[in-house]
């Protein structure tokens, strides 16, 4: 996991327009996973609240993941109501009881085979609090414990409806406590991708009974998701701002190849290049020649 190299003060250099592609992605895909028609450029233009001409239900779920999306920093992983208010706010106008939990029971058919037969209506509302007593009270990491949120979400299934799109949003929520940049970062875009290999990874958890496939996928996913957005972002920094990232980041003293082991995506001679300049605007100073030569910060 890169997590190391990308943190919120690098990644909000990030456009606002890159910002906002990457919202549009996030929703798209996370609603093409549960078979919502509209394209990308149909999502973009209701987030620029241009009229589209789909499917009702389809310009509802866009409508509502919008509203959703727009107050994410708002909402508190580890409350119980504000991921109910999350989902009221998803799924408002699409089911009669948004925000509550099935009083129901419910199984997730694949075809005419039950594929998944969720635990009791009457159980729900203590295995949620379970689960978000774990979010508060464990020391997992938190990539660990946002896997383990999101399988569960799943499993309990404690909506009647919208249960998929919840479990990937609050991911998001409960990581960004700790990295800001999974606000902007359009993970569900891979797991769209690669859904077969998403559900399968919830159904081998199922039949095991413990989340650790799924842990792993969700890891593998989040981390190709990272490799993906540094690359871009190496490549739209200026070398200006690669050097103010590094040297607000990094110790007195250092290489070259120090450098280059945080911007793993730019050649020796743009790291050279880059380096040069922070010598000529007097940022650093140099001492050694070749294989000896090291930086240090003014």
């Amino acid at each position: 996991m890169r997590l190391g190299e990308v943190n919120a003060n690098y990644l909000n250099k990030q456009s606002p327009q890159l910002r906002k592609n990457n919202r549009i992605k996030t929703i798209h895909s996370s609603l093409q996973i549960e078979g919502n028609t509209l394209s990308l450029d149909q999502v973009s233009a209701l987030i620029e609240n241009k009229r589209v001409v789909g499917p009702q239900k389809d310009v509802k779920e866009v409508l509502n993941a919008i509203s959703a999306y727009d107050q994410l920093t708002s909402f508190d992983s580890t409350n119980e109501k504000s991921f109910l208010k999350a989902h009221k706010l998803l799924m408002d106008g699409l089911i009669t009881n948004s925000g509550q939990y099935r009083k129901s029971g419910v199984g997730i058919m694949k075809g005419n085979n039950l594929t998944h037969l969720a635990p009791p209506a009457e159980n729900i509302k203590f295995l949620m609090k379970e689960l978000f007593s774990y979010l508060k009270n464990s020391d997992d990491p938190v990539l660990i414990k946002s896997s383990v949120f999101h399988y569960e979400t799943e499993f309990i299934h404690p909506f009647t409806d919208g249960n998929g799109r919840m479990g990937r949003m609050w991911q998001t929520v409960i990581l960004m406590k700790d990295f800001p940049v999974f606000e902007y970062l359009p993970f569900e875009t891979l797991i769209s991708k690669k859904q077969k290999e998403y559900y399968a990874a919830l159904s081998k958890s199922d039949k095991e009974g413990h989340s650790t496939i799924f842990i792993e996928f969700m890891l593998q996913t989040l981390n190709e998701s990272l490799e993906n957005l540094l690359q871009y972002n190496n490549r739209i920094m200026s070398d200006i701002d690669r050097i103010e990232y590094f040297l607000s980041h990094s110790k007195k003293e250092f290489t070259r190849k120090d450098y280059m082991n945080i911007f793993k995506d730019i050649s020796s001679a743009s790291a050279s290049r880059d380096l040069k300049k922070a010598l000529e605007i007097k940022l650093i100073t140099k001492s050694g020649t070749k294989n000896t030569t090291k930086y240090k910060i003014n």
